[in-house]
This record gives structure tokens, C-alpha cells and sequence, in this order.
């Protein structure tokens, strides 16, 4: 007697004769929009990297190279994952992959918190990171081969709906993250006044004499009250107590997604053998457009083994370079660029609201994009993200550099309008790379060729990040040294407890930062913050340059690569 197929089986999802196609829309949409959240991380940076000191950094905290090196495994472990799991798709299904992917995503949110609430830096890694990101990678890829297969008449459009999810679940997640870190925040004990109260310095760390013991505190000053996330007076704050929130957040946005990423994952259907939609006719394979649809078909161990594969590589790994080491920082990014220049307008608020604008951008750009290639073609779009990418991203260290020079209004109208530009394009290249796969090689195999595609997003998420953390960590050191030339000895040393013989230690301990230089610099003195990610942008548009040709040189598949019949 044989035994009926599992509920998860790819052979119980297939649809029956009249079902309707648009209703796989809400299943992709689902997974995604909650993976998405990813391209939320930067919101937990500020939090993240106060995690003892809550108002301030202590000495002991981590830094933000440290935290936003999760955000790089995560997308390491989704570009791997989709590497495997692209083949493993084609055999068992997207609803059984579906559901893996919410049990890794929700795993990984789950393992996080713990790790933040016991101060193991490694269980995060090894929880967000790695068990998430193999979530990520599951949950990216099991939508994107259904829709193509579903909508073969509309490619870009199929995949623009997938993909949009992704790039709008940060969207979403803004007001959870927010008002859950908020709701769960604490602020630590408040020791009184600066002035008030009597500091010690030792090794680069401030300390106080209370209750017969040395504890160690945070000064709080008036450049660091527009950072914290729930506004407290300036002074001295007590070391290990209180309460940013994060963990609890963790805990409450997995339960959240569970249900969500569920709920979606027995929705999918997939089409019977042979299936395409009433009434269409397969496009010519020259249209005299220069779209290169292909009527043929490439296996994924055969796709490989053409030139158009690593185009396609080189292409994505770039264009997600420069786009993803600003996600990564970005409401760090907005706050040093304009939070002291403007802070009457850039609060931690403000930049907040700049990460649910980019998700906006960025999703609107998934599904705007995806649409106009069906259109333009694939090769001319991608003309457009390369070629006008490089002038945005050489724009940003301009208007970086006026507004130091001169503060205003406009500088950061021209920053936000050009940074929501490049991560429509952004979104676009994600959304649009599928529809591009199935032109070149078929639709047959194309959830594997993507998976293993997506490889060049897990090179991205740590050539991004990277590029910018460390240029960054170059710039702050160069602008320290040089705004501690510019400051009297002795001023310096009544505001830090050490001479400038022990700048390195006050550095180190986090005493000594770049906003409490500005307030103790001579006047006149421009604040260097705004120019910190100059290096960055220029070297973001380089790689687009490299990109950029390799779009050029795009041709057919050769028919050698053609499976037979």
C-alpha cells in the first residue's frame, strides 16, 4: 500500500485546472516582507553598540564594526544557503522549503537574543547570523523560480512581486523595531551633573566613588543627548544598568514572524508539467530589441560553464557592494553626516524614518524596475543603474563637504533625493537579475542558476561592509588626530582626566570620541563627521565602472550550452 505524499511534498501543491495565478503573490510576499527586515539591521546598530553603557558607549561595548559583522554574516549565510538550497528547491518544493526557511529566520532571531542578553557576542553571530542567514537564503529563493514559472508572459513583473517583499519588509519592520525598543528601553542610573559629580580616570575609563565602591560610568554630554533613544538629562550614568531593549525586541518580532512565514509557506502552489498561461505566445528569440530571450534551456551545472553566468556575477556582486555597506550604517550614516550640522532636524527620529524611506525606495524600486526591463530590456536597464550610479555616488562626499562648510536645508534634500535614487536602482538590480537569468539561460532551472547566482550577495555582504566600516575607522582615527591638534592641552586634559599622551587609551575606552572633541574645539573649528564615508562613495563607483562593462559585453548563450530538444 503506498503512502499518500507529505503535507510538504512538492506533489500535494500542485494547483489544479482553473486555479488563479495572482493568488501566489501574497504567499511570496509573505516570506519576504518578513525576511526583508534584514535591511533593517542598522536600526539596531545605535542600540547595539550601547548595550552596556544604554546612554553612551562604555568601554566595554561593542563596537560598530562589531555589530554591523553580523549583518555581513547573515547575508554571507543567505547567498550560501540559496547556493544549496536553489537545487534542492527544484526537488522538494517551495513550501517545504518555505517552512525551513521560517524555523532558521525565527531560530536565528531567537538565538540572538539570548546571545545579546548574556553579552556572548558569538552566539549572536552564530544566531542572526548564520542560523538567520540561512533563513534568508531559503526564504529568498523559494518564491522567486514559482513566480517565474507562473507569469513566464511578465518575468520582470513576476520577480519585481517576489522581490519587492524583500525590499519592502524593512518598511514594516521601522515602526516594530522602533516602538519595541522604546517600549523594552531603560534608561540606566542617573549619577547627577558633570559638574557635580567627582570622575576618576583610569586606563581611558571614568569611574566614580558611590556607596563606598568604584564604579565605572558614561558622561553624557550635549552632542551625545540627541543620540540617545530615550531622551535623558546630560551627566554621569552608572555602567551596567538599565536596559537598551534589544533582546526583548528579538524575542517579540520572532514570535511575529513564525506565525507570518507560516501562514505564507502553505499557500504556495506550483503549476502542472507543461502549464503557460492561456492565449501566449512565446516570444522570438531576437526581437530586435536586444532582449536575448531564449527559448532554450541551460541546466545549472551547465549555466556555469558560460561567460554570461560571471557577467551576471560581476554585475550583481557590485552593484549589491555599493548598495548594501550603506544599509548597513545607514542611520548611523545620516546621523554623523547631518546630525551635527542639522541636529535641529536630523534626530535619532529623523534617521530613523531614513531607513523606512530607503526600504520604501527600495521596494518601489524591486517592482518599478522589474516592470520597465519587461520593457526596455534587461541589458538597457542595467545601462541605467550603472551608469547614472556612478554620478549619484560621486555627488554624496559634495554635498558631505558643503554641508560642513556651510549648513543648509539643501544639502540634505540633494543627499536624501540622491541616496533614494541609488537604492530604487539598488532594489531593481536584486529585482530584475531573474528575469535576466531566464532570458539568457531558460526557465526551466532558473530557481537553481539563481541560487547560485546569489553567491555574489554573500561576496557583497562583506565587501560592503567592510569597505565602509574600515575606511570609516581610518577616516575617524585621521579626523581625531587632527581636531586634538587643533585643542590646548590643558582644556583637553580638564575634560578628559588624561593628557593627550594617553589618546590612544581615551580612544579606545570610547572616552574620547569626535562629537566631545567638537565640544571642547576652538571656534571656527569645522566638524570633520560629515566626511567620514567620502572614501567609500568613490570607491562605490568604481566597482559600478566595472559593472558597467560587464553589462556591455552580455551576449547570447552559446547553443553548445542548450539542453537537447
Amino acid at each position: 500500500m503506498s503512502q499518500s505524499p507529505s503535507i510538504l511534498s512538492k506533489e500535494r501543491i500542485v494547483a489544479r485546472p482553473g486555479f488563479n495565478r495572482w493568488l501566489i503573490a501574497p504567499a511570496a510576499l509573505g516570506i519576504h516582507l518578513c525576511i526583508g527586515s534584514v535591511y533593517a539591521w542598522s536600526l539596531f546598530n545605535p542600540a547595539l553598540i550601547k548595550r552596556i553603557g544604554v546612554v553612551a558607549s562604555a568601554a566595554d561595548d561593542w563596537t560598530l564594526k562589531q555589530v554591523v559583522w553580523v549583518f555581513t554574516v547573515a547575508i554571507v549565510c543567505l547567498g550560501l544557503s540559496a547556493a544549496v538550497a536553489g537545487k534542492w528547491l527544484e526537488q522538494v518544493g517551495p513550501r517545504t522549503v518555505g517552512v525551513v526557511a521560517a524555523a532558521c529566520w525565527v531560530g536565528g532571531f531567537v538565538l540572538g537574543g539570548i546571545g545579546i542578553v548574556t553579552g556572548q557576542l558569538w552566539l549572536l553571530y552564530i544566531g542572526y547570523g548564520v542560523v538567520g542567514g540561512c533563513g534568508l537564503g531559503l526564504g529568498y529563493v523559494s518564491p522567486v523560480s514559482t513566480l517565474i514559472r507562473w507569469f513566464p508572459d511578465r518575468r520582470g513583473m513576476a520577480t519585481g512581486i517576489a522581490i519587492m517583499g524583500f525590499g519592502g519588509g524593512a518598511m514594516l519592520a521601522q515602526p516594530m523595531i522602533e516602538g519595541f525598543i522604546r517600549h523594552y528601553h531603560e534608561l540606566p542610573t542617573y549619577v547627577g551633573a558633570t559638574a557635580d559629580v567627582a570622575l576618576v580616570t583610569e586606563a581611558g575609563r571614568r569611574y566614580v566613588e558611590r556607596d563606598g565602591q568604584r564604579q565605572e560610568v558614561v558622561v553624557v554630554g550635549p552632542n551625545d543627548v540627541a543620540a540617545m533613544i530615550t531622551r535623558g538629562p546630560e551627566g554621569v550614568y552608572l555602567v551596567g544598568t538599565g536596559s537598551v531593549g534589544v533582546a526583548e525586541t528579538f524575542f517579540t518580532l520572532a514570535a511575529i514572524y513564525l506565525v507570518v512565514m507560516l501562514g505564507a509557506a502553505f499557500l504556495y502552489r506550483v503549476p502542472p508539467p507543461g502549464w503557460q498561461p492561456p492565449g501566449w505566445v512565446p516570444p522570438p528569440e531576437d526581437d530586435g530589441h536586444g532582449r536575448m530571450i531564449t527559448r532554450h534551456h541551460v541546466d545549472i551545472d551547465e549555466a556555469l560553464k558560460t561567460p554570461q553566468f560571471f557577467q551576471l556575477w560581476v554585475m550583481l556582486c557590485f552593484n549589491v557592494t555599493a548598495g548594501i555597506g550603506v544599509l548597513a550604517v545607514a542611520k548611523t550614516m545620516m546621523t554623523e553626516i547631518f546630525g551635527t550640522t542639522l541636529p535641529t532636524i536630523v534626530d535619532s527620529a529623523f534617521a530613523a524614518t531614513y531607513v523606512l524611506m530607503i526600504s520604501l525606495f527600495n521596494m518601489l524600486g524591486r517592482f518599478g524596475w522589474a516592470c520597465a526591463s519587461d520593457w526596455l530590456g534587461r541589458k538597457r536597464t542595467y545601462y541605467i543603474f550603472f551608469g547614472l550610479g556612478i554620478v549619484l555616488y560621486c555627488a554624496i562626499p559634495y554635498f558631505a563637504a558643503q554641508v560642513s562648510i556651510a549648513p543648509a536645508l539643501l544639502w540634505l534634500v540633494l543627499f536624501y533625493a540622491t541616496t533614494m535614487l541609488i537604492f530604487t536602482m539598488y532594489g531593481g538590480g536584486f529585482a530584475t537579475i531573474p528575469a535576466y537569468l531566464a532570458d539568457l539561460f531558460g526557465t526551466r532551472f532558473v530557481g537553481g542558476i539563481h541560487g547560485r547566482l546569489l553567491t555574489a550577495w554573500s561576496t557583497a555582504g562583506v565587501l560592503g561592509p567592510l569597505a565602509i566600516t574600515s575606511l570609516r575607522e581610518h577616516a575617524t582615527s585621521k579626523a581625531i588626530a587632527g581636531l586634538v591638534e587643533r585643542i590646548d592641552p590643558r582644556r583637553f586634559e580638564a575634560a578628559f582626566g588624561a593628557g593627550v599622551a594617553e589618546l590612544e587609551r581615551l580612544v579606545d575606552a570610547k572616552t574620547v570620541t569626535i562629537a566631545k572633541l567638537m565640544e571642547i574645539a576652538p571656534a571656527g573649528t569645522i566638524d570633520p563627521t560629515p566626511s567620514l564615508y567620502n572614501t567609500t562613495m568613490y570607491l562605490m563607483a568604481g566597482l559600478l565602472l566595472i559593472a558597467l562593462i560587464a553589462n556591455a559585453l552580455m551576449r547570447p548563450v552559446a547553443p553548445r550550452h542548450h539542453m537537447p530538444g
